[in-house]
């Protein structure tokens, strides 16, 4: 969703890394080294190529062809060029920080990588577009990107008027997909977060069958959604800790929310009949 970059220019390390693979036909195998490239972006300048097929797993030969795929001799020209674009001072150690603030440092670049997408505000308006427009609106979010669609789809319930949450997979899950297409639909929002299920992959996949356009929040713009996915919105997760944080997926999921509300004409007459509601039941305490 970004804007075409120079690969030199002063963009967070993984907005120069997104800019160098644009362009170029990359086998699965070259889609994972480039995904892990991506999460690993502020590091890859200083890894081996031993280091970074460990990282990837895949094989020290793989690495090396996708260097070339890329248009380097080999991987140590291509490491040799991310050093010279990295911003000056740099470093492989951050020895000055702790393992928690480690964590919190990559979680804020991955937030200044979003801001940098959000430059060109299209994608995502289009994306707000379909998804006012779809009547109802099937949100889908499996095991790590549950929480995610739940998110999402509590606050739009607010303000469109058919929400329908998908965050149980099972022999289910396409039954209400044909339902929601059944009673009106014409757009589906997907989370997809790390580690992929093969099962939103394929649900994603009949959906598009359906006739559903797939609007997807996904950690990277080489997911293994992307080749099931209509508009494909990235934003990394962390991965510090023993647990991937998506701080910027659900900055991403709000913002989306933002621009699906300025195509729903009466969305703002819809928060304040829940806000008047929500006073005369006592929901919350002031």
């Amino acid at each position: 969703m970004s804007a075409e970059r120079d690969p030199g220019t002063h963009d967070s390390p993984a907005a120069r890394l997104q800019a160098l693979f644009e362009g170029h036909r990359l086998t699965p195998t070259q889609r994972r080294i480039a995904h892990s490239m991506v999460r690993r972006a502020a590091d890859v300048p200083f890894l081996s190529s031993v280091e970074l097929a460990e990282l990837a797993g895949v094989s020290q030969p793989s690495v090396t062809r996708f260097a070339v795929a890329l248009g380097f001799d080999g991987y140590p020209a291509l490491r040799r060029h991310l050093r010279e674009v990295a911003p000056a001072g740099q470093s492989a150690d951050a020895g000055t920080l702790n393992e928690y603030q480690q964590a919190v440092e990559a979680e804020i670049e991955n937030l200044r990588h979003l801001a940098e997408l959000l430059a060109d505000p299209r994608p995502l308006q289009r994306a707000g577009r379909l998804l006012a427009a779809s009547r109802p609106l099937p949100v889908l979010g499996l095991r790590a990107a549950a929480s995610q669609a739940y998110g999402f789809a509590y606050f739009a319930a607010k303000v469109h008027p058919d929400v329908r949450l998908l965050h149980e997979g099972g022999t289910m899950i396409q039954d209400r997909i044909e339902a929601a297409v059944l009673a009106g639909a014409t757009a589906l929002l997907c989370f997809a977060l790390p580690r992929h299920p093969r099962e939103v992959v394929e649900t994603l996949a009949f959906a598009k069958e359906a006739g559903l356009t797939v609007v997807t929040v996904a950690d990277s713009a080489f997911a293994p959604v992307a080749k099931v996915s209509d508009l494909l919105l990235p934003a990394a997760v962390g991965t510090g800790l023993a647990f991937d944080t998506a701080c910027a997926p659900m900055l991403l999921g709000r913002v989306l929310l933002e621009a699906m509300c300025d195509d729903l004409p009466h969305a703002q007459a819809r928060l304040e009949q829940f806000d008047a509601r929500a006073a005369a039941r006592g929901l919350f305490v002031e």
